[in-house]
């Protein structure tokens, strides 16, 4: 398979990733003033992205628990430092 043809495969759920992420951070950004409205921010977020990657691989038929587990742990450490800037002192 060739390279362009790997990347179009992939690119509408990529994208979809970005539009996440680029969706909470500018929620992150406008919202500077609420900070239980940014703690949703960041907490719907971190679902979406767990929901984005089993959706993901769910498509791909490689879902497995490793991955499920991965997607957590790294949405859970996301939402760890969004939180600690949120708290912040």
């Amino acid at each position: 398979m060739s390279r362009a043809r790997r990347i179009s495969k992939h690119l509408p759920h990529y994208l979809s990733l970005v539009g996440i992420l680029v969706f909470g951070i500018l929620g992150f950004w406008f919202f500077s003033f609420d900070k239980v409205f940014q703690i949703a921010v960041a907490v719907a977020v971190a679902v979406s992205y767990v929901v984005w990657g089993v959706i993901h691989h769910s498509i791909h038929r490689d879902l497995h628990l490793d991955v499920v587990v991965e997607y957590i742990a790294v949405a859970a450490l996301g939402l760890i430092v969004m939180l600690s800037l949120i708290f912040r002192v």
